[in-house]
């Protein structure tokens, strides 16, 4: 069963998600204040597979907690808020976000998210490879879902790790954000370029990539982008 830690002070959604969600093999547990979520995450972080949160709280902004937990737990994040600005989803996904989803939203969509941004930690979904691919100071072992540059591991959200595998596997060609869109199964909030250009970032940022002279993942003005990779 997939376990789920939601901070919502709205005690009437919650219960009726933690209801619904237990349908689908998805065990719901709910705090209404920042600070009742972040104590439970203190004590077992590790017991949980995925946090949603939202963004108003009676005690804190859900930013803040968002940045502030993706700084210190490598737990998947859904964003849940009725704050539908793009601006809030950007600012999301730049401090580590997996997704967004608005509300009002329809039950049955949060399920498709939650088992979205969590199927990494399923092995049982992945076809198994014991090869390891290794390129341009790149290891990739995509049975163990393991990225390494110059022997050191890179820690990539879901988003991330779809995103840089598919730059990966097509390296030496354009990839269109349309396409980009349509092929990151975790992206499936409101489908805007910027958040491309966000997860990029993030991405260059964690692989030493310079963002003003990128070596690896190169921006093609109006199109998308190229991933170069020295196969030697």
């Amino acid at each position: 069963m997939t376990k789920v830690i939601m901070i919502e002070d709205d005690k009437e959604i919650a219960e009726l998600l933690k209801e619904y969600l237990h349908k689908f093999n998805i065990e719901l547990v709910n705090f209404e204040t920042a600070e009742g979520g972040l104590n439970a995450l203190k004590g077992n972080a590790k017991g949980f597979d995925l946090l949603i949160l939202d963004l108003t709280l009676p005690d804190s902004d859900g930013l803040e907690i968002c940045k502030s937990v993706s700084r210190l737990y490598s737990l998947p994040i859904i964003i849940s808020s009725a704050r539908g600005d793009y601006s809030d989803i950007v600012t999301g996904l730049e401090i580590g976000a997996d997704d967004y989803v608005a509300k009002p939203y329809n039950p049955r969509e949060l399920v498709a998210r939650i088992r979205a941004v969590t199927r990494r930690k399923a092995p049982n979904n992945f076809t198994v490879n014991n090869e390891v691919n290794i390129a341009g100071g790149f290891e990739i072992d995509e049975n163990k879902m393991l990225i390494k540059k110059d022997e050191r591991a890179v820690e990539l959200t879901s988003a991330e790790y779809e995103l840089f595998l598919l730059l990966y596997k097509n390296k030496g060609n354009v990839i269109t954000r349309d396409y980009i869109l349509e092929n990151i199964k975790t992206m499936n909030y409101e489908s805007i370029d910027r958040t491309v250009d966000v997860l990029i970032g993030r991405i260059r940022k964690k692989i030493g990539d310079d963002p003003r002279n990128p070596k690896y993942i190169k921006s093609i003005r109006g199109y998308g982008y190229k991933f170069y990779c020295d196969e030697n």
